[in-house]
């Protein structure tokens, strides 16, 4: 018999990025997530949270923590189907599905439980499920789980979709799932279209939200209310750990699909509940961006004037309408090193490489927050600028 561990002894990639010296995961925060942090040692500007609206810093929303850690403790022990609902949680739902124009909301500890419980609950034996080729890994380890079968379209291509749409059987099922804002890219899914087709087909629509929440929509409400079709989408999904600053995730639908996978989703089922200390803190951040909708507003301006600074400099970007602004690297190795000196020099940036993109199509992915200053955003992009312009190291 084959040692099982053969394939773990064989695993050389990372020590060899090591030994380059450019390997770029699991830098150490030594402060809170903000918009300049100290990682190892040394001040860095941050261009690779998902803190859309800087609320992780909020005085509010750690209050909110700390008095439902005082309150509840530090944990709920158990399933929100035997004794892990609390109180905030009804509540954190309620308000939630308020925001977002639906009937109901249901919450699971992580966003990535949330594509795996809701997928695999609604997809059954006999049902299709299909996607874009570029959407999160949740989304298709939701997909495996779930016993219906997938089909995958082009990025993007509509034309694509549809004849996926055309090879669905009759007396299928179908569930087209869908980023909202794709979270390597930051491109708008053609929701409309999506909309268009499903409804031709008889199919259902699901988005992902958790890149659109409070990035896009009318304060803050996403992917379909931006296009204005908040009654054309079955089911959104999202989290609470990028604009919400907390941790968790949601399904939003009507009350009867909601109870459908309240009862049936295994991951909602046998996993303990969101803790009391995030759920307060996701409600808590939910209520700032209701009052506040002016932060979506910033939030757009202010990678407006990165996205333009970049440009300006002669970078070669992915263009997008959100916080999410890619710049090409290409290969592999250019983007390790690449995002190594940029380290050193100050900025922390994101490296996205295969099988996230294509193998030629590395990238550096910047993200922006609606705390960032103007003087920091052009700090940020005079340094990448510098950076990317200098020759690479021979190796």
């Amino acid at each position: 018999m084959k040692d099982l561990f053969t394939k773990c002894y064989d695993y050389k990639q990372v020590e060899e990025v090591k030994a380059l010296g450019v390997y770029p995961y699991f830098h150490a925060l030594e402060s809170r997530q903000d918009t300049e942090v100290m990682m190892e040692g040394k001040r860095r500007i941050m261009l690779g949270s998902n803190n859309y609206l800087g609320l992780t810093t909020h005085p509010e929303v750690i209050e909110a923590g700390i008095k439902a850690y005082e309150q509840y403790g530090s944990g709920c022990s158990g399933s929100r189907f035997l004794n892990g609902t609390l109180r905030l949680h009804l509540e954190l739902e309620s308000e939630l599905a308020e925001f977002l124009r639906k009937e109901s909301v249901v919450t699971f500890s992580t966003g990535f439980q949330s594509n795996l419980g809701i997928i695999s609950a609604i997809v059954g034996r006999h049902d299709y499920v299909i996607c874009d080729r570029e959407n999160h890994a949740s989304i298709y380890d939701g997909c495996r789980l779930a016993m219906g079968k997938m089909l995958r379209y082009a990025h993007a291509d509509m034309a694509d979709l549809e004849e996926k749409l055309k090879s669905v059987p009759e007396n299928a099922g179908c569930l087209i799932v869908t980023d909202g804002v794709f979270s390597m890219g930051g491109d708008i899914a053609n929701l409309p279209e999506i909309v268009r087709l499903a409804k031709q087909y008889g199919a259902r629509v699901m988005v992902d939200d958790a890149h659109g929440l409070g990035v896009i929509g009318e304060g803050g409400r996403g992917t379909a209310s931006y296009f204005g079709l908040e009654d054309e989408v079955d089911i959104y999904m999202g989290t609470f750990s990028k604009s919400l600053a907390s941790l968790g995730g949601y399904m939003a639908s009507s009350e009867r699909v909601a109870n459908f996978v309240r009862h049936n989703s295994r991951p909602f089922i046998f996993s303990a509940s969101i803790t009391p200390a995030s759920c307060a803190s996701a409600l808590a951040a939910l209520r700032v961006l209701k009052q506040h909708p002016e932060l979506v507003e910033r939030l757009s301006q202010i990678s407006s004037r990165a996205r333009k600074g970049l440009l300006d400099k002669g970078l070669k970007i992915r263009m997008s309408e959100t916080p999410i602004i890619p710049i090409y690297t290409y290969d592999t190795l250019t983007t390790f090193t690449r995002a190594k000196q940029l380290y050193d020099a100050g900025v922390y940036v994101n490296t996205v490489i295969p099988p996230a993109t294509g193998p030629t199509e590395c990238l550096l992915r910047t993200s922006y927050m609606a705390s960032h200053t103007d003087a920091l955003v052009d700090e940020a992009v005079e340094i990448i600028a510098r950076v990317l312009s200098e020759p690479l190291p021979e190796r």
